[in-house]
């Protein structure tokens, strides 16, 4: 298939507007919802849920809490499946507390009527994950996760699960993300080392990292800052047994009722508890051009005993500055430790982004002109909380 290249990526194969190959930008998600390939009935889908790669989706009426989560195979749907796990019907209209540990599942407001040529995938949104709120989307007659098979009709359902704190969750609220793409969008290894020179991705402090220090495998590794003193705050430990947490109030919250500071031992270590949830953060800073968008992906189980990152998207503009004057974002990076105590240690690869090209470079970036939360963090925290202070040396 003979594919157009964009300006300025020639060299990389990168698609442009009108090929067939590329994740949506944040203008071809407005049409895909007045084409109605993403709709939601009597609710309106506002422009603020348009971001520039994705849409976010929202909780619907009520929710079911189930004995244990489930998969729908090829013959059935999943209120099919349902029926035989529910056991109480939660109304979120006025607000509910979904109970710690338990399965909860969602019909959500949007539905898709995609084309055979679309597909689509969903991530927790990254205040979700920063909260330990394990999300993932299922849909009818389909036995994976988060992955929304090419022409696919029917009804979004999100299975949520508060891992470390009791969550109050309403109507309307969006607690995950949905991006639709089409052909092979992912970039090679090859691709990401060219575009490291063009654009840079990853930065260490205000320098680039050369071709020496990337670190590659089907995407592209980030490692942890766990570096300074051994009195400066280079993470957070969730507290158990905590009030629950009002997904819909912002900087409402007292950090330290929810959570303990994380100090480097000696030599730029932690040892991590088995079964906590920790937040650390990623010594690169992370630069997201508006023709790229990526995704946070676990890091290969065989590095250790360790499960990385539940909130998945990287938009356009994530740690972008067109002028220069800025290297990055830093990332956070939601991690738990399996069975076992197990150290990490500064620099440690422990998670990877894999980069996927956008269908034409997003006209909406991620920043502070969409109230982005997390540009330039330099704490981990999710937007709920006040008096963040941490990852400052």
């Amino acid at each position: 298939m003979n594919e157009p290249q964009s300006a300025g990526a020639s060299v990389l194969g990168a698609p442009q507007l009108g090929a067939s190959a590329g994740v949506f930008p944040s203008q071809a998600l407005n049409q895909a919802i007045e084409r109605e390939w993403v709709s939601s009935g009597d609710y309106r889908i506002r422009p603020e849920a348009i971001q520039p790669a994705s849409i976010d989706l929202r909780l619907g009426d009520f929710a079911w809490a189930l004995r244990c989560s489930f998969l729908p195979d090829v013959d059935s749907t999943v209120e099919e499946k349902v029926d035989g796990l529910a056991f109480q019907k939660v109304d979120l209209r006025d607000g509910a507390v979904l109970e710690r540990d338990r399965p909860y599942l969602v019909p959500l407001i949007e539905e898709l009527a995609l084309p055979e040529e679309v597909r689509a995938k969903a991530n927790p949104k990254s205040s979700t994950g920063r909260l330990d709120v394990f999300t993932r989307v299922i849909t009818d007659r389909h036995h994976r996760f988060d992955d929304i098979r090419a022409g696919y009709h029917g009804k979004l359902y999100l299975e949520v699960v508060p891992r470390s704190f009791a969550i109050q969750v309403k109507t309307g609220l969006s607690l995950n993300q949905l991006r639709l793409a089409r052909g092979e969008v992912r970039l090679s290894d090859g691709q990401i080392r060219g575009l490291q020179d063009q654009s840079p991705l990853l930065y260490l402090g205000s320098e680039p990292l050369g071709h020496s220090e990337l670190a590659l495998s089907d995407g592209l590794f980030l490692s942890l800052d766990l570096s300074g003193p051994g009195d400066r705050t280079v993470g957070y430990r969730a507290k158990k047994n905590s009030l629950p947490v009002d997904l819909s109030r912002v900087r409402a919250y007292r950090w330290t009722d929810f959570w303990d500071p994380v100090y480097p031992e000696p030599g730029g270590r932690v040892v991590l508890e088995p079964e906590i949830f920790y937040l650390l953060l990623s010594a690169e800073g992370v630069c997201i051009p508006p023709q790229i968008a990526a995704e946070m992906m676990a890091y290969d189980p065989t590095a250790g005993e360790l499960r990385t990152h539940y909130a998945g998207f990287f938009d356009p503009g994530f740690g972008y500055d067109p002028e220069g004057a800025h290297h990055g974002s830093r990332a956070a990076l939601e991690v738990r430790a399996r069975d076992v105590p197990f150290m990490v240690e500064h620099r440690q690869p422990v998670c990877k982004l894999g980069l996927e090209w956008m269908e034409a470079p997003a006209e909406r970036l991620y920043g502070a002109s969409l109230g982005s939360n997390y540009q330039g963090q330099v704490t981990m925290l999710s937007k709920h909380f006040k008096e963040q202070t941490a990852g400052a040396a």
